[in-house]
């Protein structure tokens, strides 16, 4: 089934839901506000969602979770004072004459900067609660909207956006793609240096002049250390309302899109979810993959995240700073609907951070991102200018028509490696 064999004005009725989508954005940002992952504001706005698009599903579940909100984007403070503290403990070796000391102190020194390896790695880089048990829990959830065909369910096709905005990063507002990338290649040479400096003292008996050089350079290191400590401001929680209501709401309009144009699917099962926490490292979508079994039939998860950049419109069929693959079949499913579209979207890769696509794959599912944002990161991301009054209707646009041609599709053919 296509849109233009459907009887309706498509060009219309896809506006319809575009402004479905940009008028709920706005909404949720003036009236609740930022909204940090496990926050009131964040279960606010679930509850604002459910009140409020509930009329374009037959089933609705709010399912809670647990999430320590703050354990995730808490790598670069741990790591500062960690490495801080190395630093001051290999500092001691000048004024200790005793080589086998000198050694220890070398050596916890050296431990703490591989264990700070391990969180920027584990933590931020694979997505893994390794700091979450040190942090309190709150309470976040997702949002599951469920439209059952008219017969037997013999395919299912999920979309999804996160409702949590992230705190403000300081220095993508302050310089852009140039500051950010400045910060990480400096805390990545700093921590090297410690490294390496830390592994030669213990392998060579080194001279005074030269241990207080090295002193000199973890000295320096320090402070690369302490610039990315103020990497997050965690006074300010941002907007986002491209990042990602407009994921939420144009995932929620193709249900919209169905239900106002009385369109019914005969076997195909079309959920819609609000995820809670992916700035927390995807907890939301964790939890979901763990909770839900949709083993039973065929079934494609499409993650959306900010539809913004139309020029950088893409299928996402890498993702996790490129170490997770998307499925082939999800991903040709979503570049044949952007070809219905009037697009021929790119297949790209989520280069630097992860999307919840990334998490849905991990646990098994068939999954795949449609996004548009600049990668190096945008401007806007992460910070202030992520409000309502900087939204692009046009990328907003494409993108519902992309998910709604994906529905159609998929109920028609299902997954398939190529699409003729």
């Amino acid at each position: 089934m296509k849109l233009s064999e459907l009887d309706l004005n498509p060009v219309a009725k896809i506006r319809e839901s575009t402004n479905f989508t940009v008028r709920e954005v706005k909404k949720v940002c003036k009236n609740i506000g930022p909204r940090a992952p496990g926050s009131e504001n964040e279960n606010k706005a679930q509850d604002y969602v459910i009140e409020t698009c509930s009329k374009f599903a037959d089933t609705v579940e709010k399912e809670p979770f647990k999430v320590a909100s703050r354990a995730f984007m808490a790598w670069p403070r741990v790591c500062a004072i960690a490495m801080l503290i190395g630093v001051i403990i290999y500092a001691l070796t000048n004024f200790i004459s005793s080589p086998v000391i000198n050694d220890a102190l070398c050596g916890i020194s050296l431990a703490i900067a591989l264990i700070c390896v391990v969180i920027i790695v584990f933590d931020f880089l694979l997505y893994k609660p390794i700091l979450d048990p040190f942090f309190k829990k709150t309470e976040s959830s997702n949002v599951v909207f469920t439209k059952k065909p008219t017969g037997e369910v013999k395919r299912r096709i999920i979309f999804s956006g996160h409702m949590d905005s992230s705190h403000e990063w300081t220095y993508n507002r302050l310089g852009g793609a140039k500051l950010v990338t400045t910060v990480v290649v400096l805390a990545i040479v700093g921590i090297s240096a410690c490294i390496i400096v830390n592994v030669l003292s213990i392998i060579f008996d080194l001279s005074d002049t030269v241990k207080y050089i090295f002193t000199g350079v973890e000295g320096v290191s320090v402070v690369f250390f302490m610039i990315g400590y103020k990497y997050e401001n965690t006074k300010v929680v941002v907007d986002g309302a491209n990042d990602d209501l407009t994921g939420v709401f144009a995932s929620l309009a193709v249900l919209q899109f169905l239900t106002t144009n009385d369109i019914k699917l005969e076997n195909t099962e079309v959920i819609a979810v609000s995820m809670g926490s992916e700035e927390a490292g995807l907890r939301g979508a964790k939890e979901f993959v763990k909770k839900h079994d949709y083993s039973d039939v065929e079934t494609v998860f499409i993650s959306v995240d900010t539809l913004r950049d139309f020029e950088y419109m893409a299928v996402f069929n890498k993702d996790m700073t490129g170490l997770v693959k998307h499925d082939k079949q999800a991903a040709a499913l979503l570049k044949k609907a952007s070809e219905m579209s009037g697009l021929d979207l790119p297949y790209s890769s989520v280069w630097f951070g992860s999307s919840d696509a990334a998490a849905i794959t991990q646990g098994g599912m068939k999954a795949v991102l449609l996004a548009a944002m600049d990668p190096a990161p945008a401007r806007y991301y992460h910070t202030v200018n992520d409000t309502a009054d900087n939204l692009d209707l046009h990328s907003i646009e494409k993108g519902v028509e992309v998910l709604i041609n994906t529905t159609l599709l998929f109920d028609e053919q299902g997954l398939k490696d190529k699409y003729e």
